[in-house]
């Protein structure tokens, strides 16, 4: 009894929290509050921060349902700016369409520590959304306020080596989401001279990254990962850096998934070392092909795929059943490395042209894969396919251990770009020969 009764006290004290919580915002958004509004958004900070996970969603509903635009008001300044579309008219509509609680997070943005609670508010909201769709439009706000404040003119790239700061270097090590770094003598060697790691940073976020990425300077275009990763290689004398090969890029903010970042950094890596080192002619990047398995698994035939003509479709499909039939009509001990191992020549050269079939047909799709649809986006050509390339269990079980490289010539990435926007995908020679 004396339980049910705390239990009860507590939801009685969580649900008075959340009235004040909502009191608060709009006490915010009224016009007493922009005159108070550093210290009363500061006061939202911490009581949003304090939320149990529960109470969190309701507050989500909140701002979704109370702190939209009137749709009545909407529609009334929809159809004076239709009848007398001029400037004045517009201005009004846009304001009215506007959801309140935009301006919300603006006022919230101005507190200390501001920024990173709406940055760990979208993260909340993103768990959730897939079994709440109604929060979608709350979570497009957010999404659109931090594109703004976190476009690419706002960000600073540094240069992460081993004489960074700890914290810093904890992160790395923490947020690495391709290839796991295995403490810190392995994070050493990718600092080395002969390797880069740069980062991007907000102002407001001054000690976190938001985003890096892993470079190997290398002689030539690498064709595996495991040297490019090895903690006891010897680094290379500057004199053999002629490629720079793109490895690894890593998200350290779940709240700012989408919000384009990772494509400006390589970019901006790239003119980097471009001006750094001269003798650099190869960018490019080694790169998963994390949907590759997973495709092959529910492939039934190729008619879903644009642009693959009746010959290709025809190999594909040819390829596809000597796979099977050599896997014994499972596909999933490909992921197996004794059984990649005993597959025949044919067998081999069918995941090879399946996986090209995948990568320049599938990709431009919204399925495709996550990986292939970054880069080429970013005006990376489809350059080269790598057989055994990362034999680690996650490589096996995403590609069977394939990798590929992506080249981007920092002279073409914008025409490249827009035929990737098009539904085309720029690949190489050597790929074309695999379809």
């Amino acid at each position: 009894m004396l339980d049910e009764l705390k239990a009860a006290a507590e939801r009685l004290r969580q649900d008075h929290a959340l009235r004040g919580l909502l009191a608060e915002c709009r006490r915010l958004l009224s016009e007493r509050g922009e005159a108070n509004g550093p210290a009363i958004a500061q006061g939202v900070v911490e009581r949003i921060d304090a939320l149990p996970d529960e109470r969190r969603m309701r507050f989500f509903d909140h701002l979704a349902r109370d702190f939209s635009p009137d749709p009545k008001q909407v529609l009334e300044c929809a159809r004076e700016y239709a009848a007398e579309p001029g400037a004045e008219q517009l201005i009004r509509l846009t304001q009215v369409a506007e959801a309140p609680r935009q301006e919300l997070f603006r006022r919230i943005n101005r507190a200390p520590g501001g920024t990173a609670a709406i940055v760990r508010l979208r993260r909340a909201l993103l768990e959730r959304l897939p079994k709440q769709p109604q929060l979608h439009a709350l979570e497009a706000d957010l999404r659109h306020l931090l594109s703004s404040w976190f476009n690419a003119g706002f960000l600073q790239m540094r240069r992460v080596d081993w004489n960074s700061p700890a914290q810093l270097l904890e992160q790395i090590i923490h947020h690495e989401a391709v290839h796991e770094i295995d403490g810190w003598d392995d994070l050493r060697r990718r600092l080395q001279p002969d390797r880069r790691c740069f980062a991007f940073f907000h102002p407001q976020l001054p000690d976190e990254p938001l985003i890096f990425v892993e470079v190997a300077l290398v002689p030539d275009i690498a064709g595996a990962i495991a040297p490019l990763i090895d903690k006891k290689a010897s680094p290379l004398p500057s004199e053999h850096f002629k490629v720079a090969v793109f490895y690894s890029i890593s998200n350290c903010q779940p709240g700012l998934r989408n919000v384009s970042l990772g494509n400006f950094l390589i970019k901006r890596v790239a003119q980097e070392l471009e001006r750094e080192l001269p003798q650099l002619k190869t960018f490019c990047t080694l790169s998963p092909i994390p949907g590759l398995m997973p495709w092959l698994a529910k492939l039934k035939n190729f008619d879903t795929l644009p642009g693959l003509k009746p010959p290709q479709s025809e190999r594909a499909a040819v390829a596809l059943a000597v796979l099977r039939k050599t896997a014994g009509d499972d596909l999933a001990a490909l992921t197996h490395l004794a059984s990649l191992n005993a597959l025949p020549t044919t067998a081999h050269q069918a995941l090879w042209r399946l996986a090209a079939t995948y990568l320049v047909f599938a990709s431009p799709a919204p399925g495709g894969d996550p990986v292939a649809r970054f880069h080429l986006d970013n005006g990376a050509r489809l350059e080269r396919l790598n057989a055994n390339a990362n034999l680690s269990a996650k490589g096996l079980k995403q590609s069977a251990g394939l990798m590929v490289n992506y080249l981007y010539d920092l002279s073409r990435v914008e025409a490249w770009h827009d035929r990737f926007v098009s539904g085309r995908v720029v690949h190489s020679r050597a790929l074309s020969a695999l379809l």
